[in-house]
């Protein structure tokens, strides 16, 4: 809740007027208590679980919007009853994991010091704490995921995530009730060692379920805008990861690839890759009628 009774005390107390973005943040928050602003994550969540990977979905159910030639294991498609078991399950773990996790995890976004009060953050501040937020958690979750694939850690928690060897939007949230608490720890992280705004948390709990539905989409989509991102794994990376299965002891990035550079897992097979090419190199030549050998 704002210190603030009016707008005026507000500029009295930032030492300018507001921005059109500030004037809406009091107008909005000003009689709301911090635990119910920090309870939109459940919402948000909520929303990208739910309608982020729904357009891919529907292009794998029906091989419509034309990018099957984007396909990146076309030979495998999951049908409407695993969709659907695959949706159900992971709304069941968000309701009784990661709803309740939210909710009673306030006292350490306070003890951490995230603010909801004005002046709001810089276009500046925002991008660079959220580069922080990524590396920091992308650094942590590659160890984990690195641990989740010993012998203990497959066979007990992560061969639940790897039940789809073609993921989907919908996959990438499908996990181990305990997968989903551990990997919750590097989420967190980043905000604790570099604390920010409210509007900055809200904001890259969103983009990183965001990242990891587009990285699970199994779509390798040539406009995405993700392909301007330096070291950025995506689909096709990380899809050879869920290709393989268990036995995979390679391309255990989450977001970026130069842990698995650093550390010598960053192994694409290459037939993988020439039958994609190969693919793509038919789709457009019968885009263009012309007859291949």
């Amino acid at each position: 809740m704002l210190p603030y009774a009016t707008i005026e005390e507000a500029e009295a107390a930032v030492g300018r007027g507001l921005t059109l973005a500030e004037t809406l943040w009091f107008r909005y928050s000003a009689s709301k208590s911090d635990y119910f602003l920090y309870c939109h994550n459940v919402l948000f969540l909520f929303l990208v679980f739910n309608l982020v990977p729904i357009p891919l979905a529907f292009a794998e159910l029906t091989r419509s919007l034309g990018l099957d030639q984007y396909k990146i294991q076309p030979k495998v498609r999951l049908s409407l009853a695993e969709m659907r078991k695959c949706y159900k399950d992971v709304n069941r773990v968000f309701f009784l994991v990661v709803g309740p996790l939210q909710l009673v995890s306030y006292p350490s976004i306070k003890i951490i010091g995230i603010r909801t009060g004005l002046p709001l953050p810089s276009r500046w501040e925002i991008l660079s704490q959220l580069v922080v937020y990524f590396l920091v958690e992308d650094y942590t979750n590659y160890w984990i995921h690195r641990f989740l694939h010993s012998k203990w850690g497959y066979e007990k928690i992560h061969s639940v995530h790897h039940e789809f060897t073609a993921p989907v939007g919908y996959t990438a949230p499908y996990a181990h009730w305990a997968e989903v608490l551990i990997l919750g720890i590097p989420s967190f992280l980043g905000p604790a060692l570099a604390p920010g705004h409210m509007v900055t948390f809200w904001l890259w709990i969103a983009l990183r379920q965001i990242e990891a539905i587009e990285t699970h989409s199994g779509y390798d989509l040539p406009w995405s805008p993700t392909k301007y991102i330096p070291f950025y794994g995506g689909a096709e990376y990380h899809d050879y990861h869920h290709y393989v299965g268990g036995q995979s002891q390679s391309n255990f990035a989450s977001v970026f690839t130069y842990c698995d550079f650093i550390y010598g897992t960053d192994k694409v097979s290459t037939p993988f890759v020439i039958e994609r090419h190969e693919r793509r190199h038919w789709h457009w030549a019968k885009q263009r009628k012309i007859r291949l050998p």
